[in-house]
């Protein structure tokens, strides 16, 4: 019987904002000190996903996917419905997610290690190995707010591939970074994702990634899930929908 490592029933996520108005307009009229935005990021998506298999999400900017993935990893908490991952432990590789920019990279190495739930003495074994495949030189001794996306997602990848989970999440990292190492990353994460019994799910821009990669693809439309089936079949539609719409 094959297990489940993801499962997500219903799941419903809203942001709230205040809506812009003068500070004159908000003292003297009370109606205003309360006008609220509502913007519903996810409505009501389900699906679940098998041990061991590479599920891709499309959709257009702002349809949600990067909101699923921080829903799984726990950083958002749902409005509605839930995320169950099954006693699996789990990491989210995503560029602006996960690092204290007052500490440097080495700091961020254990910070990053102790969250995702490796005791100090395990990260401690892990630490070279980190170091090394960042590349970051003295930087790693120095404020991640002193780094450039580049560089920060040089660290966070290298915390994510050397520290492994169960299930990884990965947001739109693959094409960060310099040439060389785009293509060190992107043989490190074929490496890891067809490591047998380890989950991946992967948000992507880059098509011809997700058809290489992933045994299937959800696409994410407005909050709610258009379509999931064969990578081919979907980004397919996908690309077609997208085209349509230019």
């Amino acid at each position: 019987m094959k297990k489940i490592a993801v499962s997500v029933k219903d799941l419903h996520v809203s942001y709230r904002g205040l809506k812009k108005t003068s500070i004159r307009s908000t003292f003297f009229n009370k109606k205003n000190r309360k006008k609220i935005e509502v913007f519903k990021a996810l409505n009501g998506v389900s699906f679940e996903l098998e041990e061991g298999k590479i599920l891709g999400i499309v959709g257009k900017n702002g349809s949600g996917k990067s909101t699923l993935l921080r829903a799984i990893a726990g950083i958002f908490s749902a409005d509605e419905g839930s995320v169950d991952l099954h006693d699996n432990s789990i990491s989210l590789l995503s560029i602006g997610v996960g690092f204290n920019k007052k500490l440097t990279g080495k700091e961020n190495i254990y910070l990053s290690g102790l969250l995702l739930g490796f005791t100090e003495e395990e990260i401690k074994t892990k630490e070279k190995e980190i170091i090394d495949f960042a590349d970051l030189g003295e930087f790693i001794y120095k404020p991640v707010r002193t780094y450039s996306s580049g560089m920060y997602s040089k660290l966070a990848f290298a915390i994510t591939a050397i520290l492994e989970t169960n299930i990884m999440l990965i947001d739109e990292v693959l094409s960060v970074g310099d040439v060389q190492f785009r293509k060190k990353s992107y043989n490190k994460m074929k490496e890891l994702i067809f490591a047998d019994g380890r989950t991946v799910i992967i948000v992507s821009h880059t098509t011809s990634t997700l058809e290489e990669l992933c045994d299937e693809v959800l696409w994410i439309h407005d909050g709610k899930v258009k379509l999931k089936g064969k990578p081919e079949k979907v980004l397919k539609e996908y690309e077609e929908f997208m085209h349509r719409k230019k």
